[in-house]
Formats: structure tokens, sequence, C-alpha cells
């Protein structure tokens, strides 16, 4: 009996064409609000890590001082909350599906040598110009106490 109820569906679909006719030819088109999966532009990434506060899952992982970003594609769940919380926009969400692997494992992104010698150099800057603030700071201070120990006397 039940084979009679498929028999009207396998009879419609012996005169109609198949459905998969484009399918090696033409990729697939995935429909609007399909979220696909996250990618990074690694270079662009300053290593904030809004992106890592803003995953609900926590599959997100940055590493500032080794110009690392993380993510552990079995732990998202393609929100897109990292996407829109990142502030140089170096996120995004592709459309379509990662490639699928034989293992479960992270996908380690890493920054160029060349990206991470400059982020270095301005580090160093940066700390060269706030050691000599501080020192500055510390000279206008000591002027002032010995001011104002003269004009005590």
């Amino acid at each position: 009996m039940a084979i009679l109820q498929y028999a009207s569906e396998a009879i419609k679909n012996l005169f109609r064409p198949p459905v998969t006719t484009e399918y090696p030819f033409r990729p697939f088109e995935y429909p609007e609000g399909t979220r696909g999966h996250v990618e990074i532009t690694i270079d662009d990434c300053i290593g904030c890590g809004m992106c890592v506060r803003a995953c609900p899952s926590s599959a997100l992982s940055v590493d500032r001082l080794g110009g690392t970003w993380t993510i552990n594609r079995f732990d998202c769940i393609a929100c897109g909350y990292c996407v829109l919380k990142c502030p140089k926009k170096c996120l995004r969400m592709e459309t379509g599906y990662q490639t699928p692997g034989p293992e479960k494992q992270a996908v380690l992104y890493t920054k160029s040598p060349e990206q991470l010698e400059k982020e270095k150099k301005q580090r160093e800057e940066a700390a060269a110009k706030a050691a000599e603030a501080k020192r500055l700071m510390e000279e206008k201070k000591a002027a002032e106490a010995a001011k104002e120990a003269k004009e005590a006397e």
C-alpha cells in the first residue's frame, strides 16, 4: 500500500527535468541571509580582542604579541557578532561553507613577518615616547618642588 502512495510522485519525476542539471557547470547560488563562515584579513587585525569578547560560543582567540588569530570552526555558530564588533572591519562572513576536513581542529591565522616587524617598531616607538614623557614629567615635578622649596626659605 505504501508503494501506491509514492507512485504518483515517481511518475511526475519521470516527466520533469532534473533539478541538478546545472550543478557541475554553475556553482550553487546561496540564498539571501545565508550566514556561511567567518574569514579574516589578518594583516589588518589590530588584535584588540573585541571579536573574542563578542563571541557567545568562545570559538575565537587572539594573541596580540604573536600576531595570531584562531577560530575553532566546530565551536563557531556563525552568528556574525564578531564581524559586527570588529573596529577595523577585517572580519567578514563568507557565503558558503568552509572546506571539510578529516579532523576537528582550530584554524590559525598568522600575520606576515613584515607586518609583525612593523608593529614591533610601533610598540618600541610608543614605549620610547612614553618613557620620554614620563622623564619630562618627573623633571617638571622636580623643578616645581625645587621652586616651592626656594620660595619657602
